[in-house]
């Protein structure tokens, strides 16, 4: 890294993947906001031949081809990492970036072998959440992307407090962002033709409840269909929507459970019919998305922030989310419907309540500008510089933060 006081900073942002996950899309929302601030951005990730991202960026972006064909989890999270060192050890030798900043294990492994190789000084790594896994090699590496970072940076108090008590490390909190501007309850001209292409049904012969994500066990969603099951007895007309689910990660057995206990359940899939899996969305789609649905659900067992509850709010779509962190850091009991994840009755409970039109979005669209006034990615990115120039100014590892994260 070079030093640097109050000049545009180049920074290289090192995300896992193309796709729309939650991580992706906080990487882009940043290297959207810093380049607007007038810094020299470029957006990298792995990908494979004839893949971009999801959506249109005005900084650089720059893809490390993957090439193999991976026979398991652990092999493909070996082979990005060998993709970017493979990548960036040329790209290294050529330029030069004030700030490297991995937001994943994968970017964060690939970084540590550049440093060990003596091509980088060191390197930033934000931790949105960490995952339990089967395979040692997987947990190794997680742990090897957290312990090797000259700086770690969370999106929430929760995330922060474990990488104190579990690693030893003081991280510094960053705030994620919501787009107000694209997020809006205003109806569009996407609206109507979504709509009818998903089959979604209105408030008067719904609800329809929206979880983002696809089926993922973190995000609960076996619990989601039990609850759904449980609040079809009293609104049987009810749509449930479950859309997403573009990951790296191995969720074959959760899924095939999930589909096992829809099967059981009488509830017909399909387009239309009261279970709609969309697959993954087209980004441009998401914002029709959240204003046709009458709540999200969000009820998930382990979140870095739930980024998705910001997009839903400025939407005019209330949330139903987990009584506990993330979410309570950023949410009151006037703000959302809470549940206890661990029990389908209460999330029935919760999506009920949410099902209550005139309640549900009222509640979201009186909440929405005040919670949402306190998430910007201008604000986020100008965080993001300051502590970028605390670290160029400090020779060495020691804390750079004044504002740790604090319980």
């Amino acid at each position: 890294m070079l030093d640097a006081s109050s000049r545009a900073l180049r920074i290289a942002l090192l995300t896992h993947s193309v796709n729309p996950r939650g991580g992706v899309v906080h990487t882009l929302e940043l290297a959207q906001a810093l380049h607007a601030a007038g810094h020299e951005v470029t957006v990298m990730a792995p990908a494979a031949p004839g893949q971009g991202f999801f959506r249109q960026l005005d900084c650089e972006v720059d893809l490390a081809p993957v090439t193999v064909k991976p026979a398991d989890m652990a092999e493909m999270v070996g082979s990005r990492i060998a993709a970017y060192v493979t990548h960036l050890t040329p790209l290294l030798k050529r330029r030069r970036f004030d700030i490297l900043h991995a937001h994943d294990g994968i970017g964060g492994n690939a970084l540590a072998d550049l440093q060990e190789a003596g091509l980088i000084e060191g390197h930033v790594r934000t931790v949105h959440h960490l995952d339990d896994f089967a395979d040692p090699r997987i947990t190794a590496w997680q742990n090897r992307a957290v312990a090797h970072a000259r700086k770690i940076f969370c999106v929430s108090r929760l995330w922060c407090d474990v990488l104190r008590r579990e690693y030893d490390i003081e991280a510094a909190q960053v705030n994620n962002g919501v787009d107000t501007r694209r997020f809006t309850p205003q109806a569009d001209a996407s609206d109507a033709p979504l709509k009818a292409r998903l089959g979604l049904r209105g408030s008067g012969d719904g609800p329809v409840l929206l979880a983002v994500g696809g089926v993922e066990e973190r995000k609960n969603t076996l619990r989601i269909l039990d609850a759904f099951v449980l609040l079809r007895r009293a609104l049987p007309h009810a749509q449930l929507v479950i859309a997403g689910g573009a990951s790296l990660l191995d969720h074959d057995s959760y899924q095939r459970e999930f589909m096992r206990a829809l099967g059981a359940s009488g509830l017909k899939p399909g387009i239309g019919e009261s279970v709609v899996l969309t697959g993954p969305m087209p980004d441009a789609e998401m914002p029709a998305l959240f204003r046709l649905a009458d709540a999200l659900l969000m009820p998930s067992l382990r979140e870095g922030f739930g980024l998705v509850v910001l997009e839903a709010m400025a939407s005019g779509t209330p949330a139903v989310v987990s009584r506990m962190a993330p979410f309570n850091e950023y949410l009151n009991e006037t703000e959302c419907f809470w549940a206890d994840p661990f029990s389908p009755a209460s999330i029935a409970q919760a999506m009920r309540q949410a099902a209550q039109p005139g309640l549900a979005r009222s509640l979201a669209l009186a909440a929405a500008p005040a919670v949402c006034a306190h998430f910007s990615w201008a604000a986020s990115a100008q965080r993001h510089v300051a502590l970028y120039r605390a670290i160029l100014s400090t020779p060495d590892v020691t804390p750079v933060d004044q504002e740790e994260c604090r319980a």
